[in-house]
């Protein structure tokens, strides 16, 4: 398979940023790991602080990768147009948070794009990466 992986605003900052929240491994560690993990399987991966580029990046890749994992960070949020981006694309899209939204800040309860992906995985640290691309693996094979 071929699985994109899409960070969003301020997901750079990762082992800088809030370490009681995040920790303090940089995601080129996590996506070393990641690679390791499934060797099989081709990874890419963007990270933008831009709503526009992300938007640009799921219209690029989304009718030929075979899945998205997504982590929209605050335009988790907020972005109706990003939303629309991954309602528009055939690939599937599972949307990932290091954090569990639910304990943090009311604003971080609700999502745009939820709803227009095919799951959501919440407050597992980096390993909510490593269950989206299984849960996008297990939809292949029962294909």
């Amino acid at each position: 398979m071929n699985i994109l992986i899409i960070n969003g605003p301020n997901l750079n900052l990762l082992g800088k940023r809030e370490p009681e929240i995040y920790g303090t491994l940089t995601f080129d560690d996590v996506f070393s790991s990641l690679k390791a993990r499934f060797p099989e399987h081709n990874f890419h991966y963007v990270q933008s602080n831009h709503e526009g580029t992300i938007i640009d990046t799921l219209h690029e890749h989304g009718f030929t990768i075979d899945g998205i994992v997504l982590n929209a960070g605050a335009y988790t949020h907020t972005s109706i147009a990003i939303a629309d981006a991954i309602r528009s694309i055939t690939s599937p899209v599972v949307e990932v948070h290091i954090s569990n939204v639910f304990q943090r800040e009311e604003f971080r309860h609700h999502s745009t794009i939820s709803g227009v992906c095919m799951g959501t995985i919440v407050g597992f640290g980096f390993d909510s990466y490593r269950l989206a691309i299984e849960a996008l693996i297990e939809r292949a094979i029962k294909k």
